[in-house]
């Protein structure tokens, strides 16, 4: 940027639905915080909470919480990070470490926690200032477009396999092709599980394999749950769809003590039978995101591997086009924001 501005810039929500560029004043971190030049963003699903206004927030608000850049002020009482490191921003806006969950090791769900692009600023913006205790450190080896949609669509997939009870060499069935979906089946089959993609349609099939799956399953085809069990029956079924009907059909398709974990937030009920989670002691969870911890492990596993994203870049100006674009479900498969001018 130029070191006559003074401002940034930023596209923030107004309204329910409409996204403006804007000029904003430069201010210095709090205590705890840093401020962040922000390289690149990622446009996630999720955003639409602020867009739409679907949870109370405050007008105007930037969305984006798929955020890489450089931190070039610290706040008062900040340690561990340094200006000029490089460092993403999540979802998680950063815990507090003092409440009982904090305290029991489970920073997800820290009581006091904020929502990047919901509570505060998000990414969508050239500056952002965030909270120390929610900072992930970028590997060298992965640019700041690559890594940004493995802040949120990387890390939660990652996370929800990682700390799940299957082991290599299961069969872990992946329900959808999508934005989480095609990260998750790399995080599969770099884990050393069996993969199954599940998703409608023949012609998602070939990518399904070039992504590493051993097999896919087009649910337009037949039983999701009789295909399953034709595999000898899922360990793990990974639904990153947000369809609460096409996570159902997958229950049946579990082996005994099979779990399935729901990524894709959805207002559509699951509706299953108890005696098919009864019989063979099969569950049925949720999983937000993941601790910062765990997003360098992410960040980390992806640059050794060579996962990424399937990506399309676009300038920040052009943040309301990309977002709709996301919405829509054209996008192929991720969209991330550029900062240059």
């Amino acid at each position: 940027m130029s070191s006559a501005r003074v401002g940034y810039r930023a596209v923030h929500a107004v309204s329910p639905g409409r996204l403006e560029l804007a000029e904003k004043p430069l201010v210095g971190p709090r205590p705890g915080h840093v401020r962040i030049r922000v390289e690149a963003c990622g446009v996630c699903h999720t955003d639409s909470v602020t867009v739409e206004g679907a949870l109370p927030i405050s007008w105007p608000r930037v969305p984006g919480h798929e955020a890489v850049g450089k931190i070039d002020m610290l706040g008062d009482g900040v340690e561990g990070w340094s200006v000029g490191q490089r460092v993403g921003v999540g979802f998680l806006g950063g815990s507090c470490g003092r409440c009982e969950l904090c305290r029991g090791g489970d920073l997800v769900n820290c009581r006091q926690q904020e929502f990047t692009g919901i509570q505060h600023d998000g990414g969508y913006a050239e500056v952002l200032i965030a909270k120390a205790s929610g900072l992930m450190s970028i590997p060298d080896d992965l640019s700041s477009v690559d890594a940004a949609p493995l802040l949120c669509a990387g890390l939660t997939t990652f996370s929800a396999l990682r700390n799940s009870s299957a082991k290599a060499g299961d069969l872990v069935a992946v329900l959808g092709v999508g934005g989480l979906g095609h990260l998750a089946i790399q995080y599969a089959r770099h884990m050393g599980f069996e993969v199954a993609a599940i998703a409608r349609g023949a012609d998602k099939a070939p990518l399904a394999r070039k992504l590493g799956a051993h097999h896919y399953i087009d649910s337009d085809a037949g039983g999701i749950a009789e295909a399953l069990n034709t595999l000898g029956g899922a360990a793990l079924v990974l639904a990153t769809v947000s369809a609460g009907k096409s996570i159902a059909q997958t229950v049946k398709g579990l082996r005994p003590r099979g779990r399935i974990i729901a990524l894709g937030a959805t207002p559509e009920p699951i509706a299953m039978s108890t005696y098919d989670l009864l019989f063979g002691n099969r569950s049925l969870e949720g999983a937000l995101t993941g601790d910062p911890a765990t997003g360098d492990a992410t960040l980390k596993f992806s640059a050794l591997t060579g996962i990424a994203a399937m990506i399309e870049t676009v300038p920040l100006e052009r943040a309301a086009e990309a977002y709709a674009k996301m919405m829509s479900g054209k996008a192929r498969f991720r969209m991330v924001l550029t900062m240059d001018s």
